[in-house]
């Protein structure tokens, strides 16, 4: 049996002329989810004008439902209806593995990145991109080896595995433990597999520290890790970029998507359980539950969501050139970059920074 609580005089009438001013737009032709999400709306009629005329916001995901800052926080924004009470219509494509062509091209506005290294590395030949937030600044990757490995030195006649292309912060940990490279055997990987480290097929995998490394753990099977900041190396963790055109034309409208995605990472910084709940279910919903299956999710937020509350920026996601700098000059020695673009022509250290105060995110109050 379902219980309705009684409601009486000045409440009962209350409820009943809302529900006829529902219906009588609704009649009128208005929609009835337009009714409620304008119900729901906690920014000025001026502010809300200003935003729907910024359009569809597109959002692409590089990689899928992962529970990452600048794309969980994204996903459950739009869950939690944060993006509605601001007045922005927001698509999110998780499917995109080429967000910042999307993005630099216009068709997309914006997109996350794994480090401030994939920025720079790519803004020699990408344009109409800015970098608006930087979530952390501890570098995400590793060196994970088999445990006959107990220094990176002990790499030197082996096999180092590495996805796509060798990082830059990578090259500069063997530097830093007196590696010659030349004497190690550089593997280009497809099998994103960590136990072909523990089964000895390659020797060592340049991986991401909340991933592989984690899944070895679970398991319980033995490996070394090793660490930037071991090394006394300092990088970032992911970046979320914007279309340039599209952040100098709806400036304010770009603010409240960060706002709103900020929001949804705050809570998700507080509940994590929660969080990784809800994006799991996310990624089951869409056919993508077995390459992101709860205990992975819960694994991979747990390491990065630390990443995010010992950032040395300040609050989540702000971002300054000072900070950049050394992966700027890290990039320049190790990572083949000429004559790159200066560093104020790749991020905005402003628009993330203006939206709080005193080290709380601003956010609106009905």
């Amino acid at each position: 049996m379902s219980h309705r609580p009684i409601l009486s005089g000045r409440s009962a009438r209350g409820h009943m002329m809302a529900g006829c001013a529902t219906l009588a737009l609704a009649f009128a032709g208005v929609p009835l989810h337009a009714v409620q999400a304008a119900e729901n709306v906690i920014i000025s009629d001026a502010d809300c004008e200003r935003n729907k005329a910024a359009g569809t916001i597109t959002y692409i995901s590089g990689y899928g439902y992962s529970a990452s800052a600048g794309q969980l926080d994204v996903f459950l924004a739009k869950e939690m209806g944060f993006f509605d009470q601001l007045c922005l219509t927001v698509d999110i494509n998780a499917a995109g593995g080429n967000g910042q062509l999307l993005v630099s091209s216009g068709q997309a506005q914006f997109t996350a990145l794994g480090s401030a290294s994939d920025v720079m590395l790519a803004a020699a030949n990408s344009r109409n991109l800015t970098a608006v937030a930087t979530y952390g600044s501890t570098s995400p990757f590793s060196i994970f080896t088999n445990e006959a490995v107990k220094s990176l030195k002990d790499l030197e006649g082996k096999k180092l595995g590495y996805f796509i292309n060798i990082t830059p912060i990578a090259l500069a940990m063997l530097d830093a433990a007196g590696v010659d490279v030349s004497k190690v055997e550089l593997i280009k990987m497809t099998n994103y597999d960590p136990t072909v480290v523990t089964r000895g097929q390659v020797d060592a995998i340049v991986g991401y520290a909340s991933n592989q490394p984690q899944t070895l753990k679970a398991m319980g099977l033995p490996f070394n890790q090793f660490l930037p900041g071991d090394l006394g190396l300092q990088g970032t963790y992911n970046v979320m970029e914007v279309n340039t055109q599209f952040l100098t034309e709806h400036r304010e409208a770009a603010g409240d998507f960060m706002r709103a995605s900020l929001k949804a990472l705050d809570i998700c910084l507080a509940d994590e359980e929660k969080c990784v709940d809800m994006i799991s279910k996310l990624a089951e919903e869409n056919n993508q539950g077995s390459a992101f299956p709860r205990d992975q999710q819960a694994r991979t937020w747990s390491v990065e969501s630390n990443w995010v509350r010992t950032s040395a920026y300040g609050p989540p996601g702000v971002q300054t050139h000072a900070e950049w700098q050394g992966e700027y000059e890290l990039n320049q020695k190790f990572g083949g970059l000429k004559n790159p673009p200066p560093l104020d022509s790749m991020m905005d250290v402003d628009l993330v920074a203006s939206l709080y105060k005193d080290g709380k995110l601003i956010w609106p109050e009905k």
